[in-house]
């Protein structure tokens, strides 16, 4: 079995700031766990800027010793300008199959003052769990403030840890 742990941080912006930075982006849309959260604010990021994603991610690659994902797929590649983290997600779950590795669960913890993600999370279990083709049972996801303090609780962000085990899948012959 092998444990990776990931991190990721978004800076929250207007709408207004977010189409000056990506004019081509038409209708941006804030989204954690591949899940549509109304909020008055944006994520901010070469791709969709979804934390979620992006730190399970990077603790699949972490326990899979593949890295992280800014090294399979860098902010200056265009081909992944404004991309589903969906997409990368499942493309990280093929890179970690590659290496024989099952998900055993995840961990995340997402930290945000705004807005209230309790009622979001059944949505993300759902979404989560499809993508990785596992069990809802093998993910958790909690969500926290920062009591107001830092970057998260002068709403500027949010971020995200996420922890993963994975486990060697042993062939017939083994």
């Amino acid at each position: 079995m092998r444990i990776g742990h990931g991190f990721d941080v978004h800076k929250l912006v207007t709408k207004e700031e977010y189409l000056e930075r990506y004019p081509e982006r038409i209708n941006p849309v804030f989204k954690l766990a591949g899940v549509i959260i109304s909020h008055d604010k944006l994520l901010l990021g070469h791709s969709d800027a979804d934390v979620v994603i992006h730190a399970i991610s990077d603790a699949l690659l972490g326990a899979a010793a593949h890295r992280d994902i800014g090294f399979h797929f860098p902010d200056t590649d265009e081909n992944f300008a404004g991309i589903d983290s969906l997409i990368l997600l499942k493309k990280v779950l093929e890179i970690i199959q590659a290496d024989n590795y099952a998900i055993g669960n995840i961990d995340v913890t997402i930290m945000a003052q705004k807005p209230k993600l309790s009622p979001y999370i059944p949505a993300m279990l759902e979404v989560l769990a499809q993508a990785l083709s596992i069990e809802q049972d093998q993910i958790n996801i909690k969500a926290t403030t920062t009591e107001k303090l830092g970057f998260v609780g002068r709403e500027e962000g949010i971020a995200c840890e996420a922890v993963v085990l994975l486990k060697h899948k042993f062939s017939i012959a083994d």
